[in-house]
């Protein structure tokens, strides 16, 4: 476990890029997401979850690192882990312009906390 940043402390530059990466990848499966729900039976529960599960994450990650939880790392990783899943379901719309904008958005923030968590890319 790691320890606790102290509150007083700013957040390294490193800690600010990861949070924008998860704010900006929230976003964009917050979109994805009310798209699929436009469309109807043509969005598929596997994408759906995928989209909802890293946007939670996400969301979730960047309040933590901001908090400087003593966890962030460990949901650092798991937050990578939802990123992947939510790229690989999204590339299977590859036609699809804004799934595509979705997935690359996902790999750029699993990226990112793979390297806060101190996990190998």
């Amino acid at each position: 476990m790691t320890q606790q940043q102290p509150a007083t402390e700013p957040l390294t530059e490193e800690m600010q890029d990861c949070i924008q990466a998860c704010m900006a990848c929230h976003g964009v499966c917050e979109e994805a997401m009310s798209a699929c729900l436009q469309r109807g039976g043509e969005a598929q529960t596997r994408i759906m979850r995928a989209l909802l599960d890293c946007s939670e994450m996400t969301r979730m990650c960047a309040d933590m690192m901001m908090r400087r939880s003593p966890l962030h790392n460990e949901m650092c990783m798991m937050c990578a882990q939802a990123c992947d899943l939510c790229a690989e379901a999204c590339m299977s719309m590859p036609e699809d312009e804004l799934m595509t904008r979705c997935a690359e958005s996902c790999r750029r923030c699993s990226e990112m906390c793979r390297a806060m968590a101190g996990a190998p890319m």
